[in-house]
Parts: structure tokens; sequence; C-alpha cells
């Protein structure tokens, strides 16, 4: 019996048929981490922007009033 699950465990720490999918499993989170951090970036960067262009598209200043004569 204990040769028989000594043969067992060798057998099961030679086999390489489970790496394959641990290293797609951490490829695809490492993707997937790096695409929501892309996101999160141009989320805010676009925010930023759209905010400082809508701020000085909205200022008085660049309201020419017409001087009623």
């Amino acid at each position: 019996m204990m040769a028989m699950t000594t043969n067992l465990l060798r057998r099961f720490l030679s086999q390489e048929d489970g790496q394959d999918l641990i290293e797609y499993a951490l490829l695809s989170s490492f993707i997937g981490f790096s695409a929501w951090a892309g996101v999160s970036y141009l989320r805010t960067a676009l925010g930023d922007t759209y905010s400082t262009w809508d701020s000085n598209y909205q200022s008085d200043e660049l309201v020419e009033i017409p001087d009623p004569e």
C-alpha cells in the first residue's frame, strides 16, 4: 500500500499537464489587471482633460458682450 501511494505521488509530481492551465490563468489575470489599470488611468486623464476644456470655455473671458451704443 505504501509503495502504491509513493508511486502515485511520484507520478503526480512528474506530470506537467496542469502547468499549462496555471500559466494561462496567470497570463489572463495579468492581461485583465493591465487592461483595468489602463482603462482606469485613461478615464482619469480624459476626465481631467474634459474638465480643463470645459472650465476654459465656460469662463466669461471668452464671451464678448457687444456694446449697445
